[in-house]
């Protein structure tokens, strides 16, 4: 974005490129509602500038005669359009090029004095230029303030043992079981016991609600006494046989994850279709050989032994970084450029409106999520993403933490892989949009907190 763009624009939302470089389309309801230009007055500098009159006019002339040397009008001979007529119809084209030729330079020169790097871009708040007079310019822009990390490696946190136990491994083996369990019917004739699946067809009523379409499934296979059934149905059920019909009054709990039912009764009428039993696999060789390429049941559990450990030592070495920047945060704390703050908060919502659109929610629904309510419940988080970054690049500056070629490399292939890209387009692209460098810097965030995470006593 050129300055003069700031002008134009700095009553408009800010920029719509995220501090994790993705950038909204117009279609994105994320987009709407993005973040409009606030400033933190802890981060906030104030340039002024004013610039000679005889300079003015003279930026006026030059851009007035270039215009004058391409302009094509209707009645007029190619460098021939008189001066008068170039500057009623090209005057707000010629204001810009004049601003955009005044003020860069002047602006960086008086940023470089300050002796800070500004961050994004500046709002213009006092703009006065015309030909023949001063221009006058003042101009507010964000910026990191210096902060202290003195004593860093001072800062720890309890490094928890990664240890597998023997519960988590029992269900982890459950669930494989389970994942491979058969269902029959019951062939003998009796009623229906816990541990039973019965296959019913149901029809039910809101109670309160008689013009809400009823509630209908057909063929459901319920577990009689489990825990995620309705107790209601397991009650009902429990002693049943195949080819009743039972009138059941279920109650629903406040908290009930379907939203339609929380709080309600319903009542149901249910047809008890076939009792089914679930019979899952023995823990032997033959198991693990239909699992896939495993010799011996032995070999199969090795390798869920080695899963879950490496699963289960990433977890815990997430949340114990996670708890080191906190601290880190705490011991050091300073002030953030609000800019970096909505950006971060951009990424976030973006993130979950792409999830619920792969939930299956539709564009309309997204438009009338309460955006305001949404954006604040994230902020805290984003505030602490941003510190947690910018404590991470002072810190891998102190270590000198350097990324190398290769280790770039593996993530654009790995990108590449995931957005079916060819490596060398990707590449390109990235190059040019600055997205090489982001990598670069994320890699050397991720180990940086690698490093202070190994560097935690055990």
């Amino acid at each position: 974005m050129s300055f003069s763009d700031t002008l134009e624009k700095k009553q408009e939302p800010a920029a719509e490129t995220g501090h994790e470089g993705h950038t909204h389309s117009p279609e994105d309801p994320a987009h709407e509602h993005s973040h409009g230009p606030v400033l933190n007055p802890e981060c906030t500098r104030e340039i002024v500038l004013d610039v000679p009159a005889e300079e003015v006019s003279k930026a006026f002339h030059n851009v007035t005669r270039n215009f004058q040397r391409h302009a094509r009008i209707p009645g007029f001979r190619p460098g021939k359009v008189p001066e008068a007529v170039i500057k009623r119809k090209y005057a707000a084209e010629i204001r810009k090029d004049v601003i955009e030729g005044l003020l860069p330079e002047r602006f960086q020169n008086a940023v470089k004095e300050l002796g800070v790097s500004p961050i994004g871009q500046p709002q213009v708040t006092e703009l006065t230029v015309d030909d023949g007079q001063p221009m006058h310019v003042k101009a507010v822009f964000e910026y990191i303030p210096a902060f202290s990390i003195e004593g860093y490696k001072d800062v720890v946190v309890p490094k928890p043992l990664v240890e597998l136990t023997d519960e988590e491994f029992r269900h982890e083996m459950n669930q494989l079981r389970d994942s491979r369990a058969t269902v029959e019917p019951v062939e003998e004739d009796r009623p229906i016991a816990d541990g039973d699946w019965a296959q019913i067809t149901y029809t039910g009523k809101i109670q309160g609600q008689d013009d809400a379409a009823p509630l209908h499934r057909d063929d459901s296979l319920v577990e009689v006494g489990g825990a995620d059934t309705v107790e209601a149905f397991s009650t009902a059920l429990r002693g049943a046989k195949a080819g009743q019909t039972l009138n059941v009054e279920a109650s629903y709990p406040a908290e009930y994850p379907e939203q339609r039912l929380a709080g309600k009764a319903v009542d149901y009428e249910i047809e008890v279709k076939a009792i089914k039993k679930r019979t899952l696999p023995e823990l032997n060789d033959d198991f693990a050989k239909e699992l896939g390429e495993y010799e011996s049941l032995a070999e199969l559990e090795n390798r869920v032994r080695d899963h879950l450990q490496n699963r289960k030592r990433r977890a815990v070495e997430g949340e114990t970084r996670d708890k080191l920047m906190q601290a880190m945060i705490d011991r050091f704390p300073f002030p953030v450029p609000e800019s970096l703050v909505q950006e971060q908060v951009d990424a976030r919502l973006e993130r979950g409106l792409r999830a619920l659109a792969a939930q299956g929610m539709s564009t309309e629904a997204m438009r009338k999520l309460d955006f305001e309510r949404l954006r604040a419940a994230q902020r805290e988080s984003a505030v602490a993403e941003v510190k947690t970054g910018l404590l991470l690049a002072r810190i891998a500056h102190e270590e000198d933490v350097q990324i190398a070629d290769e280790e770039v490399d593996r993530e654009i292939q790995m990108a590449a892989l995931q957005s079916r890209e060819p490596v060398e387009t990707l590449r390109a692209r990235l190059t040019q949009d600055g997205g090489l460098t982001r990598i670069r810097e994320q890699l050397k965030r991720e180990k940086t907190a690698q490093l202070l995470y190994e560097r935690l006593p055990g």
